[in-house]
């Protein structure tokens, strides 16, 4: 049989033992999730990395940038970057430390905090409607539980999107 002749079903073997690893279909599920909420979050104007931030000011406003950079475990120029964007639409703004005159504060004002909401409800309609369907809660609850403890292992920070670490998304 000459290598025209082989029909895709030939092949199946090598994708079947891709897919047997764990790693590749986490890899795979990454690529189609990432793609899918970006799309997902297109028609507010923001990208994974933004919902990131506005969800940590949400839960802790007026940290210092030093101190963003640091929770995110990100480059302070990525950090600058991306509260430049959040301000110039009026969803965060920088303060003077009010004890430090060389730092500032982020704080994220009413439009981010309504902006969150409806990424929220866009991220839960997602990973509930779409990506878990065909789960149950309680499958739902173990499959969280596992990859946080592979993700634990790996040494990710828990809650920090990788688009914070490769070029801006």
């Amino acid at each position: 049989m000459t290598k025209a002749d082989r029909s895709p079903a030939d092949h199946d073997g090598g994708r079947a033992r891709l897919a047997s690893h764990p790693a590749f279909q986490l890899a795979q599920l990454g690529s189609h999730i990432k793609g899918r909420f970006t799309a997902h979050l297109a028609p507010l104007n923001i990208a994974p990395r933004h919902f990131d931030m506005l969800a940590l000011l949400t839960d802790a406003d007026g940290l210092t940038q030093q101190q963003i950079a640091e929770e995110l475990n990100i480059h302070r120029n990525v950090m600058v970057g991306l509260v430049d964007e959040l301000e110039a639409r009026g969803l965060a703004e920088r303060r003077r430390h009010p004890t430090d005159r060389r730092a500032y504060t982020v704080h994220l004002l009413p439009a981010g905090r309504e902006l969150l909401r409806k990424a929220d409800r866009i991220f839960d309609g997602f990973e509930n409607d779409e990506l878990l369907a065909t789960l149950t809660t309680a499958e739902r609850q173990t499959l969280a539980e596992l990859l946080r403890r592979v993700a634990a292992a790996a040494g990710l920070h828990r809650g920090v999107h990788p688009a914070f670490h490769g070029s801006p998304e």
